[in-house]
């Protein structure tokens, strides 16, 4: 009997975002009495209480392996169980969306993606992405690669509002080779983040367990590393600028993890300035006359979280030869920090 081929970790993540997804709750001992309906909507990822009402009544939401009624009262360590159908996403088209394009050759090339642009399609984003411009770029070229899971050549992701540097591939022996070096750690990638306070020490490395928060599913948290919660995070840091009462960071990830870079800053004490999700927009009263009007006006200056993937190392996928790249700061954090250094004198 001949063996089976082993699928890539592309073709399984394929194959699951075309599987209904589905998901497992655990009530927590502190949790109060609260519709299920509610509950789910709060805590789901762009569930509407109308899409969980549905698959109530589908019979697609379990609490202890029994079907319930969307009035149904949670309660402490009760196990909840979801199917939600993926609805069936449009053909991805190519759009003339500018992009910066700061390196390219026959088998890739490395985008500084704007802040606000969202990498891939996805539910609620479904043009106007990286991914439509890639399209448009490389016109007949993008035969080349598999457009059917929505991410041609798209090697890793930055979060929407996260600047820099992507590594996009023209064909499909350079996606596998690239995302290969991905996976055994080869890429060196550098961020520049804007943030709260300075941390202390100066540098170090943060290593935890990175996972969904248990109090608000949409998030992640940290926990205990090597234990039982989410999988081990490790993020290296070093301060560049002691601004006072901010601090511009150097982090280099050694680990990939949703979100990694901004829960673990805010882990330490030091969430990126504007990071609504991980405590960045707090308007903290500082110990100088007028603080709080300047810190609202930095959130102004950077109406996201200050985070910009500046460099990346990496091998070319036919030459190996050695790569490194890197990205200037964005305009919106280069005024940030000029307005701090300015205004605290640093």
């Amino acid at each position: 009997m001949q063996n089976q081929p082993v699928k890539s970790e592309q073709e399984e993540q394929n194959a699951e975002r075309r599987e209904p997804k589905k998901m497992t709750l655990q009530i927590a001992k502190t949790q109060k009495p609260m519709r299920i309906d509610v509950y789910l909507a709060q805590q789901v990822e762009n569930a509407t209480r109308n899409k969980v009402q549905e698959a109530i009544s589908e019979h697609r939401v379990l609490v202890n392996r029994k079907i319930v009624k969307a009035n149904y009262k949670i309660k402490p360590l009760d196990t909840i169980e979801i199917t939600f159908l993926r609805p069936p996403a449009p053909e991805l088209a190519p759009e003339n969306i500018p992009v910066d394009i700061i390196y390219e050759d026959e088998d890739l090339m490395v985008i500084n993606k704007a802040p606000g642009m969202v990498v891939h399609p996805a539910f609620g984003n479904w043009t106007g992405t990286l991914a439509n411009a890639i399209l448009h770029h490389l016109g007949k070229g993008a035969e080349k690669l598999d457009t059917s899971e929505m991410r041609p050549g798209i090697v890793h992701r930055l979060d929407k509002n996260t600047s820099g540097l992507i590594i996009v591939a023209k064909n499909s022996i350079a996606l596998h080779r690239l995302a290969r070096q991905f996976a055994n750690r080869r890429v060196e990638k550098k961020y520049q983040a804007i943030v709260r306070g300075v941390p202390d020490p100066p540098e170090g490395i943060i290593r935890t367990n990175i996972g969904r928060s248990v109090r608000d599913r949409k998030v992640m948290a940290c926990y205990e590393y090597e234990g039982k919660e989410g999988k081990n995070a490790v993020t290296e840091y070093k301060v560049q600028k002691d601004l006072h009462y901010f601090s511009l960071v150097e982090l280099t990830l050694h680990t990939g993890r949703t979100h990694q870079i901004r829960v673990h800053l805010r882990h330490i004490g030091s969430p990126i300035l504007g990071d609504e999700t991980y405590g960045g927009t707090t308007i903290a009263k500082l110990p100088f006359s007028k603080s709080e009007s300047f810190v609202k006006n930095l959130l102004e200056l950077v109406p996201r979280q200050a985070l910009h993937a500046e460099s990346l190392t990496f091998f070319q996928p036919t030459s190996h030869e050695r790569i490194s790249l890197t990205a200037p700061l964005p305009s919106d954090m280069q005024a940030a920090l000029e307005k701090i250094e300015r205004v605290l004198h640093c």
